[in-house]
């Protein structure tokens, strides 16, 4: 007897994440296991995004009952399609994790309308109500800890000139880039963020001369949002910059040029995922948090963040796990001198427009096109 069958036929009647509670609940009797997939759309040890998920991956493997299988550089084309109806088929996953923000349209809507019985968790925050109900968006504020490391940034500038190597301008990239300058600002009101757009998720090469550019050019504190910040990392600390990292802790590839860094903290959630779907919680379709909720986190300071820095930092930290800041408050005026938010007015976290947003703001010098 097929015991792995069972639960799988167990798993799909009824609603996904109720279904998967009850087989996991009864998994002792059964002797089965659960299974759970991660597609990653790079390498699983970039320093980066993937990293960053393999690691949440690597937290599901150690509890019980789990079984993760997991794929990476997948593209963001009908290939990730083929590899989640592997995983369902083959595999028999009950819950995918597409990670890359290019794979949610069309590749996951259409395999999740295939597949209605199974859930999907994507990340990056294109679920809407018109989207398959088996299917779910989640991402961090993780413009929280940008804003932390531009606080930082703008106190270990000698130059007031900060460089941001970044993908594409979609709303989570321009809301990285304004909150780490609004934090650099806030210690350094004259500091500017140079932004330089490399077209995609992964390309070394650009990177690399993204970073040597901006330190031509008189940078000396650098950032970025791409997949893989290895290469902004070690570029810019062989060139003599301090360096804030972004997905994961990249300090071990530059211990004396890291000042801090972005990071997500998917060990943390994954798990929570799980034990919210064994309770027989439903994972809400449109999940997001911060610093308060654990789903992003700040890297440990390096030995060159002065003592003001991390004091300053760790008051706004502490303000924003207690709700007491709000990082897009008006009167913000946009590259152009245009105002984008009024005086009156503050977008908090869950504001839906700052998920729209579309513009670079004044002290950042770059364009969104």
């Amino acid at each position: 007897m097929d015991f792995s069958r069972i639960s799988r036929r167990h798993l799909l009647q009824g609603g996904a994440a109720l279904a998967l509670g009850g087989t996991i609940g009864a998994r002792t009797a059964q002797a089965a296991e659960t299974t759970i997939g991660f597609i990653y759309v790079g390498s699983r040890d970039d320093y980066g995004y993937n990293q960053a998920h393999a690691q949440g991956a690597a937290a599901l493997k150690k509890l019980p009952g789990i079984k993760v299988v997991e794929e990476e550089k997948v593209p963001e084309t009908d290939a990730v399609e083929k590899t989640m109806e592997s995983m369902i088929n083959l595999d028999g996953s009950t819950l995918l994790f597409p990670t890359s923000f290019g794979y949610f349209s069309p590749h996951v809507v259409k395999i999740a309308n295939k597949y209605p019985k199974i859930r999907f968790e994507h990340c990056g925050g294109l679920w809407t109500e018109k989207d398959p109900k088996n299917a779910g968006s989640y991402f961090g504020y993780i413009d929280e800890a940008q804003f932390i490391s531009g606080i930082v940034a703008g106190y270990s500038t000698k130059s007031g000139k900060l460089g941001f190597v970044a993908a594409k301008p979609i709303p989570q990239v321009l809301r990285n880039i304004n909150a780490f300058t609004l934090g650099a600002k806030l210690a350094n009101p004259k500091a500017t963020t140079q932004v330089i757009f490399t077209g995609d998720w992964s390309m070394p090469v650009k990177e690399a001369e993204a970073t040597n550019s901006l330190i031509d050019q008189g940078v000396d504190v650098l950032t970025c949002h791409v997949d893989g910040p290895k290469t902004m990392v070690e570029n810019a600390a062989r060139r003599g910059a301090f360096v804030c990292g972004y997905h994961v802790n990249q300090s071990p590839l530059a211990p004396k040029a890291y000042l801090t860094g972005a990071e997500w903290n998917w060990e943390a959630l994954y798990p929570k995922f799980l034990k919210m779907i064994t309770s027989g919680e439903s994972i809400p379709n449109f999940y997001r948090g911060g610093l308060k909720e654990e789903i992003v986190k700040c890297s440990p300071y390096g030995e060159a963040v002065s003592a003001e820095a991390r004091k300053h930092a760790d008051e706004m930290k502490a303000k924003l796990v207690l709700g007491e800041y709000t990082i897009f408050k008006g009167p913000i005026l946009d590259n152009k001198g245009k105002t984008v938010i009024a005086a009156s007015v503050e977008r908090g976290q869950k504001d839906p427009e700052l998920e729209k947003m579309d513009y670079l703001i004044e002290g950042v010098i770059g364009a969104t096109s």
